[in-house]
């Protein structure tokens, strides 16, 4: 059985995890609700880019683009969001393992995978599968240079015929204690940009110099914004991730205290029970 001495240790030492959980759980919140403001001001940006190209896709009818063209599937690109520091529970786990699944469906020759976040190019790099690219450095915040670094690869790749279908892996951001693993094709372009009733009925524009030119213009930013929103969902998720964990093991922390203090009350008062035990055993002998 443990001493006192032995257990007075182990609770310093869980007690130290806990303060380091706890702050762990803290940064991870603080990071989340910058994450969770970093969506929202991005989402009207987004929509208002949606409804500029349905103006645009009106007044220029038939328009075709590269991001659009839609061509016999040879070769396709995952593009798989991890993170790149652990302590976030099952976060990785459940991304790397859906991507497993996707690329049993393809020859190794036929997929490219660009890792997003060390956590998934470590793991693929241990079992030797070939990565095109590898964009890290992504936990502390929103990179925007590296996420237009990453947009300009994948684009170009898709125009110049390399791949035929890119495809986004990454944890979608529901609500703070909710996230889901999506996956969106971000290339062909699937969306339709129709504008609604209500648009039609209100101001007409003027294109200039065309709005043919000005759709073809805006469809990159269009990729761009996609790819932030995409990264900007999954780091929210991360730090969503991150905090329930931490805060999870704080409070398994805490009951450890708890057990363990209990069994040294009890190893104390067992101690000076036997001590009072071998006093009044001294006693009643010097009587005899």
């Amino acid at each position: 059985m443990a001493t006192t001495r032995d257990l007075k240790k182990r609770i310093r030492a869980v007690e130290s995890t806990k303060q380091i959980t706890k702050a762990m759980e803290m940064v991870a919140a603080a990071k989340l609700r910058r994450a969770q403001q970093r969506i929202e001001s991005y989402r009207p940006y987004a929509e208002k880019m949606v409804e500029m190209l349905g103006h645009l896709s009106s007044a220029s009818g038939q328009v075709t683009h590269p991001f659009f063209e839609k061509r016999e599937v040879k070769k396709t690109t995952l593009v798989l969001f991890t993170s790149d520091r652990g302590l976030c529970g099952s976060y990785n786990s459940n991304l790397i393992r859906t991507a497993e699944a996707f690329r049993k469906d393809y020859a190794p020759e036929n997929l490219d995978l660009v890792c997003v976040g060390k956590r998934g190019r470590d793991y693929f790099r241990r079992r030797n599968v070939s990565i095109v690219a590898s964009y890290l450095d992504f936990s502390g915040n929103m990179d925007l240079a590296k996420v237009r670094d990453m947009t300009y690869f994948l684009t170009n790749s898709f125009v110049s015929g390399e791949v035929d279908q890119i495809v986004f892996l990454y944890t979608a951001f529901i609500s703070t204690a909710r996230f889901r693993i999506a996956r969106k094709q971000f290339l062909p372009i699937e969306q339709e940009f129709g504008v609604g009733e209500e648009a039609h009925l209100g101001k007409e524009y003027i294109f200039e110099p065309d709005a043919a030119s000005i759709y073809a213009a805006l469809l990159p930013n269009y990729a761009q914004t996609v790819a932030q929103m995409s990264m900007a969902e999954a780091l929210a998720s991360e730090h969503g991730t991150r905090m329930i964990a931490m805060g999870s093991a704080t409070k398994n922390a805490g009951e450890m205290i708890d057990n363990l203090t209990l069994v040294m009350n009890k190893a104390r008062q067992a101690t000076i029970t036997k001590e009072l035990l071998e006093v009044v055993s001294g006693a009643e002998a010097l009587k005899g």
